[in-house]
């Protein structure tokens, strides 16, 4: 099953887990007697005990994820520190201490890489469902020499469970809580034969709306109706390893939900009711995709392995807004009818190919080689009720990453150990389309007036790597310094506009200690990063549209504390981060102030008035911005959980109680408290669990305190997080 219990580490400090389910990314090693299981990682290519790896890293088992009330990837800010994800519609801005993306340009990279089965996923899509889940990994920082670029903040690691050539075995679960929502998943293992085995699992979901539609289409935006299917194969006989996986995805959420920000020009559509939406247009959001991957190894008889991992996958996202989310006109007599209908489609094809030393000598190392290309599709159709829409955005962009990396660790002595590690990432991107107006209408004809030429191209490339000393003091304490540098790609807007890749030098210290006997781990780490570079959406007064410019430089530093404790039955884990950043001033046209237009134009010569879409008078909407927080990077976070297992023989009755804490966060450099300030939020999270041999009944609850809050922002229009939810879920595991 999916659930899983947190277990956290700060950089080079190992993570334990705390008498909880082992982690299921590889194996346990044995408990001790405190019932402190050591956990188990792949992060650097290796199965390692996290007390060797030299990261900053947040590992959730995939045994218990529901534990922690962890069912989505916008669920892990609430159960790994300095971890914030905000929605933006189409998708979610992932950062890590205050790193990751800020756009929703097609032509920008992730700056926190996720990983499904060791496929990198773009930033489209992330936010189907969890199941059949082996282990999630956050690692925290610039992961520049094994992950390479887009991971400039950090990465995020999801291994769904291989097949197994053991028993038949699996499970099955259902569900059933409030707003109607029902779900049903399951899984098996079959083995074949002593060198063949096949897992299949599955998942399906559906949900009522949290919202009601007060307009005339009573759309169901908000909703879910999600199913999924995976099938893995595994091929080993002797020293070859072969897995293959391949899953699809279909999920329809009836459209978006938001409502106008209060402040901006369509607000007095609101009503005092954050469940109620004011639509004038249909809505609709179905997402599909498929999902592929292949891993390949063999190892030789002096123990170096060879590796390959291959994927593939296919997104593809139909979406219909209310792009205003009003019903009547705005202020100032803006168009009551402002709608878009989009289709977005990535194709993704990689390989990756390493070879890999064994660890029992004193000099170990990993050398490796990755390829990546992307198709990117979009198509925009936008219409209101100003004469020269409709809008026909049409771009596409091909983008191809290679790169060269090679790490090694040298033991000086046998308490301390030198890694280095250094790769070479090359970025190209070539993309063509245009902005057309007024296509069909009688002010520009059948064809429109083309207003904007998208084609460009742009390439780049960075030595990224990272230096490591760890010592090992003795059995419970191990200390670790280092410094790395990541890397995330540039990008073009059209042929006569480029930006250019943001890097970071990040600079960290921690210890890691195993106190009272083994029943306390902790794990503290500092770090200083240095960022350049800050890629932001921001409007170019030279052809009125937007794009991606490279705005400002910051500094970030901050401190991450994790820890767990087991006594008995007992058991608590938590995980604290302060994350101070400050990002450099800069002069950019403050657009949520501009008048509602489909097109704007290039800035008007000196003395002519505006005229769009000929030209529009931006000086008056000109600001300073910036000299203020990263944006998305909450200065405090945390999480708490506790739970205390009753055994009664054959059964055990188990609660367990979690709250976790994101703080507040900008969304935008202009910095205006009313339209760009999300508010801080604390979630408490709680489920009593009934075991009987292989039976298991849940009872849960999230939001307990029904908390309302504001969960992201794009463009005038705010998103909300999900209100109180609690139902049952039964499970039984053969």
């Amino acid at each position: 099953m999916r659930k899983a219990l947190l277990l956290c580490a700060c950089a080079t400090a190992p993570v334990t887990a705390t008498g909880l389910a082992p982690t299921a990314f590889a194996q346990t090693s044995e408990a001790t007697a405190s019932d402190i299981t050591e956990i188990v990682v792949t992060a650097q290519r290796r199965d390692e005990n996290l007390q060797d790896v030299p990261i900053a890293i947040t590992a959730l088992n995939g045994d218990n994820l529901d534990a922690k009330a962890v069912e989505r990837i916008s669920d892990l800010q609430f159960a790994a520190p300095s971890l914030s994800i905000t929605d933006q519609g189409l998708t979610q801005s992932v950062n890590i201490r205050g790193i990751g993306i800020s756009s929703g340009s097609p032509a920008v990279a992730n700056g926190v890489a996720t990983y499904i089965d060791g496929v990198f996923q773009p930033p489209i899509m992330t936010s189907s469902s969890f199941y059949d889940i082996a282990s999630i990994e956050v690692l925290r920082g610039p992961q520049g020499t094994l992950v390479g670029s887009n991971s400039t903040g950090g990465a995020i690691f999801i291994n769904t469970k291989d097949p197994s050539l053991g028993a038949v075995e699996g499970y099955a679960e259902a569900s059933y809580g409030n707003y109607d929502a029902f779900s049903a998943e399951g899984a098996i293992n079959l083995p074949i034969s002593s060198t063949l085995a096949i897992r299949a699992a599955g998942t399906s979901r559906t949900r009522d709306s949290y919202y009601t539609d007060l307009g005339p289409f009573k759309n169901h935006a908000g909703k879910l109706d999600e199913q999924a299917g995976r099938l893995g194969i595994l091929f080993e006989p002797g020293s070859f390893k072969a897995i293959g996986k391949i899953e699809w995805v279909d999920k329809n959420t009836g459209g978006y939900a938001y409502r106008p920000i209060l402040g901006t020009a369509f607000d007095n559509n609101r009503t005092d009711n954050i469940r109620e939406l004011t639509y004038n247009a249909p809505t609709l959001n179905h997402e599909r995709g498929f999902l592929s991957s292949l891993r390949l190894s063999y190892t030789l008889d002096n123990g170096i392995e060879l590796r390959s991992v291959s994927g593939y996958t296919n997104k593809r996202i139909n979406n219909l807004y209310d792009s205003d989310g009003a019903i009547l006109p705005g202020k100032a007599g803006q168009s009551p009818n402002q709608t878009q209908d989009q289709f977005v489609r990535e194709r993704q094809w990689s390989q990756e190919f390493n070879i890999i030393s064994p660890t029992d000598g004193v000099f170990n190392w990993i050398l490796g080689g990755y390829y990546q290309k992307n198709k990117v599709d979009v198509d925009i159709q936008t219409a209101s009720d100003v004469p020269t829409d409709p809008t026909d955005i049409v771009q596409g962009q091909n983008k191809t990453t290679w790169g060269v990396f090679a790490q090694t660790g040298y033991h000086l002595t046998d308490a301390l150990e030198l890694q280095v590690g250094a790769r070479y990432s090359h970025f190209k991107a070539k993309g063509a389309g245009s902005v057309t107006i007024g296509a069909g209408g009688p002010i520009f004809g059948p064809n429109g007036l083309q207003v904007a030429d998208l084609a460009g191209s742009h390439q780049d490339g960075r030595m990224t790597g990272k230096v490591t000393l760890n010592y090992k003091a003795d059995n419970n304490n191990v200390f670790y310094v280092f410094a790395a540098r990541g890397y995330k790609p540039g990008g073009a807007n059209s042929a006569v506009s480029e930006f250019g890749p943001e890097t970071v030098w990040d600079y960290e210290a921690g210890w890691k200690a195993t106190l009272l006997d083994g029943h306390l781990q902790s794990q503290l780490g500092g770090f200083y990063m240095d960022y350049s570079n800050f890629q932001f959406d921001a409007r170019d007064t030279g052809t009125g549209q937007t794009g991606v410019f490279n705005v400002a430089n910051a500094t970030i530093k901050g401190i991450e504390w994790q820890g767990q404790a087991s006594f008995g039955g007992f058991n608590m884990d938590g995980g604290i981060a302060y994350v101070d950043s400050h990002l450099d001033a800069v002069t950019l046209v403050n657009q949520r102030a501009l008048p509602a237009l489909s097109q704007y134009g290039p800035q008007c010569a000196d003395g002519v008035e505006s005229n769009p879409p000929v030209c529009f008078n931006y000086k008056p909407y000109i600001v300073t911005a910036g000299d203020g927080p990263n944006l998305f990077s909450p200065k405090w976070s945390y999480n708490i959980g506790a739970q205390y297992e009753f055994d009664f023989g054959r059964a055990t009755l188990t609660p367990r109680v979690n709250y976790a804490y994101v703080g507040s966060r900008w969304t935008n450099l202009v910095y205006n408290p009313e339209l760009d300030y999300l508010k801080g939020r604390g979630l408490l999270s709680a489920q009593v669990t009934l075991k009987m041999d292989d039976w298991t009944l849940v009872a849960y609850g999230t939001n307990l305190a029904d908390k309302k809050y504001v969960s992201g922002q794009s463009g005038n229009n705010e998103f909300y997080g999900a209100p109180r939810e609690y139902g049952v879920r039964a499970s039984v595991r053969f």
